[in-house]
């Protein structure tokens, strides 16, 4: 823990003003647990569940008929608002591979909606299932509500399931290798640096390379009162798959700057493990 001790502090600090905080660090080649804070546990991870989603066209990508050019419509029970930029676009039709690329850069609501409708809720399920995902589930498509029959959240996740899953997708171990670096390349798009990957030091729009060594893929998920990030960064000394949910009282500003300063700090701890 001593190389994590100042990420831990700050986990800390939350959790005694109130957070629920998950976390959890391992070496990419190794496997060993280098940080772990109740990364068992089951919370909302918002929009991160959607690599499930990826897994599942990606996989489908060459079996099953589905093509990367298939041209997929949006209609209006697919429009919805926050993430994504398809819902700010006149374009009323992108191919499979370019929805999924949406995704992947940007976690856009629409396209993941206009994906779920193509390949359905239960395959994304099943196909949790078959990876051994116990904890981790994409719950439902995105919604600007959620009633009292609606799924409660998005997705959720334990940091554990999670990081094990981001490192399976870095060896080229889930589903297979082409299924694996294909989501790789997508989640390597994302644009949102702003918790854990703030520390890293990379152009929020442009780090599909390697830049000071330096190589990254993400998911993060978002809501009030919730951070979530997934990813995997390799440096020149060693690669990591990481993990942090927190969950807090979304008062004031400074409630959420102290969850962001907090997950930025891990990502300081992990830049010093790599770099």
């Amino acid at each position: 823990m001593e190389n994590f001790s100042a990420g831990f502090q700050a986990l800390a600090h939350l959790a005694l003003d109130g957070a629920q905080v998950s976390a959890r660090a391992i070496d990419l080649m190794s496997g060993r647990v280098l940080f772990s804070v109740d990364d068992h546990i089951v919370l909302p991870t918002a929009g991160i569940g959607k690599v499930l989603l990826l897994l599942e066209v990606s996989a489908g990508l060459g079996a099953n008929g589905h093509s990367r050019y298939d041209l997929l419509d949006r209609t209006s029970a697919d429009e919805v608002a926050e993430s994504g930029i398809w819902q700010h676009l006149h374009a009323p039709t992108f191919p499979l591979a370019d929805a999924a690329t949406l995704v992947g850069g940007m976690s856009d609501n629409v396209a993941t909606n206009v994906l779920l409708r193509r390949v359905g809720l239960s395959a994304v399920r099943e196909r949790a299932d078959e990876l051994g995902l116990q904890k981790t589930a994409l719950l439902d498509h995105v919604r600007d509500r959620r009633g009292p029959d609606d799924a409660p959240q998005l997705s959720v996740g334990s940091m554990a399931e999670l990081v094990w899953l981001f490192a399976a997708i870095a060896r080229g171990e889930a589903v297979d290798a082409t299924t694996s670096y294909r989501v790789a390349d997508w989640l390597a798009l994302g644009v949102d640096l702003s918790m854990v990957a703030s520390a890293f030091g990379l152009d929020p729009l442009s780090h599909l390379r390697s830049d000071h060594n330096l190589a990254l893929f993400n998911s993060t998920g978002h809501e009030r009162g919730l951070l979530s990030e997934v990813g995997v960064l390799r440096g020149p000394r060693a690669g990591v798959a990481y993990g942090v949910t927190v969950s807090y009282r979304d008062g004031r500003l400074t409630d959420r700057l102290s969850a962001l300063h907090a997950m930025r700090t891990i990502g300081f701890d992990l830049l010093e493990y790599v770099h």
